[in-house]
């Protein structure tokens, strides 16, 4: 079996944390690259993708890989959520650090309204 690394041992970590205190609710699962930023909420009762949002959608480009552009995708996945009528969730960070951009998307996901 292959050895795992820091980053997959960190995201095994927080998933099975979330699954025993998650009591039901959906899960905003973020990811972060180089460039872009992305947020789905998945309802995991149904395997279904609730809501979306990502950097990719304004322009050719992009919104950027800045906080700003982070916490504009928050403010998207937050207007998402509440259109599809989620207004509670879980944040899983995956094995991503919760600092700046990924800090600053749940920053700005919870001052839209969603609670985590």
């Amino acid at each position: 079996m292959a050895k795992l690394s820091l980053f997959e041992k960190r995201r095994q970590r927080v998933r099975s944390a979330l699954r025993k205190r998650g009591s039901g609710r959906p899960r905003l699962s973020i990811h972060r690259t180089g460039r872009h930023i992305y947020a789905q909420i998945i309802d995991d009762a149904e395997g279904k993708t609730v809501a979306q949002a990502s950097s990719l959608k304004k322009g050719a480009k992009g919104l950027g890989t800045d906080c700003k552009a982070a916490a504009e995708v928050g403010t998207e996945i937050a207007k998402a959520a509440k259109k599809a009528g989620v207004s509670s969730v879980v944040f899983d960070r995956g094995g991503f650090l919760f600092h700046g951009r990924v800090k600053a998307l749940a920053d700005a996901a919870r001052e839209g309204g969603l609670e985590f």
